[in-house]
């Protein structure tokens, strides 16, 4: 009989096990969006879903117990104040896992794990990130300027 089965291990010791779901958490809060494997994806549910309900009652004592596993204080705020009220109406399942197929280097499965309501707001700072990067492109298209040479009167 295989007792204590009930944690993913993830092939990782404690400290990294636990280190690993604080940052899938906080990244996850920070994007609403985040894509990883399968795995990691089922794991890291398990402790978000429990963190929204913490959020959801909103009482100061929930608010430290997120606090325990989210060390960054803005995203906690963000958690009470803007994904918290958007999933009240709930009974549970905050989160969903969307699969995306299989990595090409290891072929690991890739899912998206995201809050089933999502805000808008992620998406347009995507398209804004984006931006710089077309346009590094075409300065980098275009002409280079190449010192001319100097011709010396010998």
């Amino acid at each position: 009989m295989r007792h204590g089965d009930r944690v993913k291990k993830l092939g990782r010791k404690y400290e990294h096990r636990r280190a690993l779901m604080r940052n899938l958490i906080a990244a996850l809060i920070r994007y609403e969006r985040i894509r990883t494997t399968v795995a990691k994806a089922k794991e890291a549910r398990r402790h978000a879903e429990r963190l929204v309900r913490f959020a959801i009652s909103g009482t100061l004592a929930d608010r430290r117990q997120v606090a325990r596993m989210v060390s960054e204080p803005a995203l906690v705020r963000k958690l009470f104040n803007e994904i918290a009220p958007r999933l009240a109406d709930r009974q549970g399942g905050y989160t969903r896992i969307h699969r995306l197929g299989y990595r090409p280097g290891d072929s690991a499965e890739m899912a998206y794990l995201e809050f089933v309501v999502r805000s808008e707001k992620p998406a347009a700072e995507e398209k804004e990130k984006k931006q710089p990067k077309k346009q590094r492109e075409t300065k980098a298209k275009g002409v280079s300027k190449k010192p001319a040479k100097k011709q010396g009167s010998a």
